[in-house]
């Protein structure tokens, strides 16, 4: 900077507007930190330092970004706004509510302080009124452990302040109860907490994981504060109705805002009704004493902007309000009640110590203005444009000019992965002296010679006298990075959410397929007992005790045409029977085209590291864990001399493609030719065009074969594959036809191979044979078949979500006509598009009339299932070309198709999808930079099924990405594996449900292998009965599907360390085990033991315990012989085989631990043990 006569604090005077010119962008967060440390440094400085007005919230996180880089030392807030638009249905994420909430906290309770700090704000959330500052600093709740304080007064105050009441609390701004223990998500933390109380006394406070909900580590107290912006209390609910009535008149009788109000309830979108619930509002000024403003370039008129914006918006609610058909009730407040009118602003602004900062040069008047000197970098866009021209080469040139006119150099990168391939491309382009800076006081500390790479995600770089950055964007184009948050572990969560619901149609291992009614308490040997209900052909009924529920699974998701079995019937056993042959037979057949490749020689294909490397660099995203895993092994793979076979899994979207960019690069620049066969021609044409991107300006020629190339084009395309001038053919599975002879064909990549014929098929069989094969596919294969897999296909999976993509706004919503036309509007003047999906076929006619009515400036394009292949394929090219604004269509949307520049979707009656359609529809959006947006609407008028209700819920807590998968490999049930062995699959799943199915083939493999030809033993489960209470009691877990999802997980435990484990998670989260509980893990270890000594039923009572072996044999007989002869008069045979042990057992806690006693020692003696 150029040495101003006095300190830029003392100019800052209110009324006297300062301006900073030539503040290039990403130079903003260094001017900031200094000026907010010259004011800090004043005597009798404000309580925070400056305030930042930034243009919206992407740049507001930027500058937080680069404040952690310039000032480390800083303390900054952020004041986030609204993520909805004004006058809206749906009211805003609670993360952000709940980080306003914690900001104005904090603020209100300032009163000075000794360091800097700085505000973050928006032009959106200052305009916007907030509750008054003396009620936000009295309505927070301070409580530490050792307080007596009654567990009730703080449920009721989480209920007044906006907390959600859930089953198990995963989200901020939920809680749970169960018995003495308070689990909750406050506003501001990054982990749920853990309350534990003895009577009215609150014991520990304990931070907990919301994965795995085991505690982790105590807090000495916690100030909560509320996650909404006002109160659900009589007063409040009095002042609401009163306002309201005044405002509108005497509501009628469908308002359901009112209704809602009046009996103490929340209602989506009541935010917009904030005023009506307080005394009076404040603004953010308000907070902020004295405190200097700072304003990023343009933001005033974003302000006048949104001030219009907001006018209208109003009166469009105001004039829809009169017309009929305009959907559920609004009434809007006028704007200067929850917004600052333009007059207001201004006087705002004029009253206070204020800031300009600006890119451009301004003459210096009187002193109000200081020239910054940063001035707009470099942006290597030319030379990127270039292919004759290296980019690289480029920028050493260009950092050595720089460091020779003596000024340092700084290259920002988005992450630490490509800070290190920066390095490493320096490096190789003969840069000298390359090191790694964190923060700004480093680059100060480093001499100039010494060229800096340092972490920080800038859009682009500046330069002053004295130095320079360069940002990875002016280098590479654009990124797509974001920071990446650590991925929940979904295993749990999705059990839960799977677990069995009423009404479901299971599949019970021996009786077949029967209908779960719900759990049912009976009387068993004079104790209580939970047993599941099932109801089977003929109005017969089964009781199944519950730690035998692993002999269930659900039949899958087409269960509507379903018969139920007859108990006792012989149609199971004979399907199952019949069943399970065909199963090895198929199990046999995928093993044998494996040993048949393994046989094979193919030439190594070697990688070229330099080259490779600014391949990679072209890739605009950061590659997650998994995806560097696939392009690894398929590299790996190449390498070996062996073909390859390898299929690549990820949901839609997670960079499938880039393997196959990757593996291709490698194969071509051997000169060999690679093959990509897709399903459709817009796939076609989509993949060429991404591969002849990426391959520019290496030498490798790109051809495309399909329906939408010239005959002309396509005639050439095939004589250049034949003399072996094209070196990448993308084309549909006209490819594989007998008409195309390659020269020399080195790999083949098929996409979405579920969707080719049988003949297209066995060409690709003998092709396996002879070049490598890499095959993408979307539908995910359930974890485990996997396992079952390794050594049979080579499989990754690409599980986890890339970075760059925002996770899609979900909003549930009533259909309101002037919300959907506002959805569409919104991405039409982005200069996106929008999927509009429909659950029928006729629906298509209603909802098209009622676009052409609502939005006559879009065009829609109509597609569905039954229209003839080419002309869905017409109808998608032109969507994809951006001829029309709305693809209004039914589920056809969910197959394969990437549109980026489509954002929006709206999906209509959204109650009748099932979980994992919806998944994938909305995993069709969000494939940009931009924030996408899923709107799921549901009938005005009539009530949704408490089914689609909790699918729905689901959806919405769903938004971090990379659930899909797992979740879809629940759903999927029916289309599940299916690209793993053809088209009779779906015919067996049918006939006796998805899980069973899978299970089955599971072990078939797993048995072929090992080297078992006769078919596999049904899963079995042995019967305990000691007569004593074994449950989980409804007062220790309330919720039902949480109680049957316990069971299930217990269910599939095996080892005694498991139990432990599962018994230590329950007291975590419940608190201390019930005497039923206790016997619950107790029977599971019997039964555990069971397994392993062939045991099939115990019976225990006071005289002792029957114990019946499984089809009568025992691992080592011998050893059993003389286990009973040791026990002499005490155990003996009964003449059915069964072995009577004699004891005398008083309590049934002495029966319990003696036949945990006997079945552990039958276990050592059939694991070949000594019985201990």
């Amino acid at each position: 900077m150029k040495a101003p006569h006095r300190s830029p604090a003392d100019l800052l005077i209110p009324g006297q507007p300062l301006t900073f010119a030539n503040v290039a962008e990403g130079a903003e967060g260094l001017i900031i930190s200094d000026l907010a440390r010259t004011v800090a440094a004043k005597p009798k400085p404000p309580a925070v330092s400056l305030a930042v007005i930034c243009r919206d919230g992407p740049r507001m996180q930027q500058l937080a970004r680069a404040l952690e880089f310039f000032a480390p030392d800083l303390a900054v807030m952020q004041f986030p706004a609204w993520d909805c638009q004004p006058y809206d249905r749906v009211s805003p994420h609670g993360g952000i509510l709940a980080q306003r909430l914690t900001a104005l906290a904090r603020l209100s309770r300032l009163t000075g302080s000794d360091k800097p700090l700085i505000v973050l704000t928006t032009v959106n959330a200052v305009v916007q009124r907030v509750p008054a500052r003396e009620q936000v600093a009295a309505q927070a709740l301070s409580v530490a452990p050792g307080n007596v304080v009654p567990m009730d007064s703080i449920v009721a105050w989480l209920e007044h302040n906006g907390y959600n009441r859930a089953s198990t609390v995963r989200e901020p701004g939920e809680y749970a109860v169960r018995g003495g223990i308070l689990d909750l998500f406050p506003a501001g933390l990054d982990q749920p907490v853990r309350f534990d109380f003895f009577g009215d006394q609150l014991e520990s406070i304990r931070t907990f994981d919301a994965e795995t909900q085991r505690t982790l580590h105590a807090m000495r107290g916690l100030d909560l504060v509320p996650v909404s912006e006002f109160q659900l209390v009589t007063e409040t609910i009095r002042r609401f109705r009163m306002g309201y009535v005044a405002e509108f008149g005497a509501p009628t009788r469908d308002d359901g805002l009112y209704e809602a109000v009046s009996e103490g309830r929340r209602y989506p979108g009541m935010e917009h009704w904030l005023p009506l619930f307080q005394d009076r509002m404040d603004t953010l000024f308000d907070y902020l004493d004295g405190t200097p403003v700072a304003i990023e370039p343009q933001s005033e008129d974003a302000a006048r902007e949104r001030l219009k914006q907001i006018a209208d918006y109003y009166l469009a609610r105001k004039e829809a309000r009169d017309l009929p058909g305009s959907g559920a009730i609004y009434n809007p407040l006028p704007p200067d009640r929850l917004y600052l009118s333009e007059d207001e602003w201004d006087k705002r602004l004029q009253g206070r110590a204020l800031a300009r900062l600006t890119p451009f040069a301004m003459p210096e008047q009187g002193g109000a203005v200081i020239d910054a000197g940063a001035k707009q970098g470099r942006n290597f866009a030319p030379e990127r444009a270039d292919s004759s021209v290296n980019v690289f080469e480029a920028l050493v040139a260009h950092i050595n000019s720089l460091q020779a006119a003596r000024k340092k150099v700084v290259v920002t990168l988005w992450s630490e992965g490509s800070r290190e391939r920066m390095a490493s491309m320096l490096a190789d382009h003969k840069l000298l002296n390359i090191t790694s800076v964190n923060t700004w006081r480093m680059v100060q500390a480093t001499p100039r010679n010494e060229t800096m790479l340092a972490v920080l995600g800038m859009e682009s770089g500046f330069e002053t006298d004295a130095f320079a950055v360069i940002s990875e964007q002016d280098i590479l184009g654009d990124r797509l990075v974001r920071p990446r948050r650590a991925s929940r572990k979904l295993d749990n969560f999705i059990s839960e959410v799977t677990s069995l619901t009423t009404g479901d149609i299971v599949v019970h291992v021996e009786h077949g397929i029967g209908r779960f009614v719900g759990l049912q308490t009976l009387d068993v040997g004079g104790a209580p007992h939970d047993c599941l209900e099932l109801h089977y052909a003929g109005d017969t009924k089964l009781f199944l005790p519950v730690e035998n529920i692993e002999l269930l699974s659900r039949y899958g998701s087409d269960s509507a045409t379903v018969e139920l079995d007859r108990l006792g019937g012989s149609g199971w056993q004979a399907r199952k029977a019949k069943l399970k042959n065909r199963i090895r037979e198929m199990a046999g057949e995928l093993i044998k085209i494996a040993a048949e490749r393994h046989l094979r020689e193919t030439p190594k294909i070697v990688l070229q590291p330099s080259l490779y490397d600014e391949f990679c660099a072209r890739f605009p995203y950061e590659e997650t864990e998994d995806q560097l895993g696939a392009i690894n092994a398929a590299l790996h793979d190449l390498e070996s001399g062996k073909p390859m076979d390898r299929l690549v899994c990820g949901d839609v979207g997670f960079g499938k493609t880039e393997v196959a960019l990757r593996a291709a690069f490698a194969v071509a620049m051997e000169g060999k030719q690679v093959a990509v066969v897709v399903p459709t021609t817009l796939l076609a044409r989509q993949h060429a065009k991404t591969f002849t991107e990426r391959f520019r300006g290496l030498p490798v020629t790109v051809g495309q074969a399909s329906r939408l190339v010239t005959p002309k084009e396509l005639s050439q395309v095939k004589k250049g594959i034949a003399d072996g001038s094209i070196d990448i053919v993308v084309g549909t599975h006209a490819l594989l036809g007998k008409a195309i002879k390659f020269k020399d064909l080195g790999l083949l990549v098929v996409d979405e191979e579920q969707h080719f014929g049988v003949t297209h098929k066995e060409r690709l069989k003998q092709l396996r044979a002879e070049v490598h094969v890499l095959t993408l596919s979307a539908t995910p294969i359930p974890r485990t078949l996997q396992l079952a897999l390794t050594g049979v296909r080579d499989l990754s999976i690409i599980a986890s979500a890339p970075v760059d993509r925002l996770a899609v706004r979900t909003f549930v919503a009533p259909h309101d006509p002037l919300m959907i036309r506002e959805a569409l509007l919104r991405e039409r003047y982005r200069g996106g598009q929008a999927f509009y999906v429909v659950p029928r076929i006729d629906d298509l006619a209603g909802v098209k009339e009622f676009l052409d009515k609502n939005v006559p400036e879009m065009k829609v394009a109509v597609a569905h299932g039954q229209m003839p292949p080419t002309v869905i394929e017409d109808i998608m090219s032109a969507f994809y070309d951006g001829k029309y604004d709305i693809l209004l269509s039914t589920t056809i949307v969910e197959s394969g198709l990437d549109i980026p520049n489509a954002n929006t979707l709206i999906v209509h009656r959204a109650d009748m999808f099932g979980l994992a359609q919806l998944y994938q529809l909305r995993g069709r959006v969000g494939r940009s930079k931009l924030r996408a947006y899923a709107l799921f609407t549901l009938p005005s008028q009539h009530k949704i099924t408490a089914q689609a209700e909790r699918r729905l819920k689901v959806l919405q807590s769903l938004e971090t990405l990379g659930a899909g998968f797992q979740l879809a490999s629940h759903d999927l049930d029916i289309r599940g594996s299916g690209n793993l062995l053809g088209e009779e699959q779906s015919g067996h799943i049918k006939e006796v449900g998805f899980e069973l199915y899978q299970s089955m083939l599971e072990e078939a493999i797993t048995n072929l292998k090992a080297g078992v030809v006769e078919p596999v033993a049904d899963r079995w489960s042995p019967q305990i009965t000691i007569g004593m209470p074994v449950l989980i009691p409804e007062e220790f877990v309330s919720d039902l599907s949480v109680r049957l999802s316990l069971y299930r997980r217990l269910a599939d435990l095996d080892t005694e360390d498991e139990i432990d484990g599962f018994a230590a998670e329950l007291r975590d989260r419940f608190g201390p085990l019930p005497d039923e509980v206790r016997y619950l893990f107790k029977v599971a270890t019997i039964k555990s033991y069971c397994r392993r000594a062939n045991v099939e039923k115990v019976d225990a009572g006071p005289k002792g315990a029957v114990i019946a072996f499984r089809d009568n044999a025992f691992a080592h007989p011998e050893k059993l012989v003389g286990f009973i002869k040791m026990h002499g008069q005490a155990a003996k045979v009964r003449p059915d085989m069964k072995v009577v042990f004699l004891q005398h057992w008083a309590t049934p806690e002495e029966r319990l631990a003696g036949t945990t006693d006997i079945l552990k020692q039958l276990a050592n003696l059939a694991d070949g043990r000594k019985a201990a």
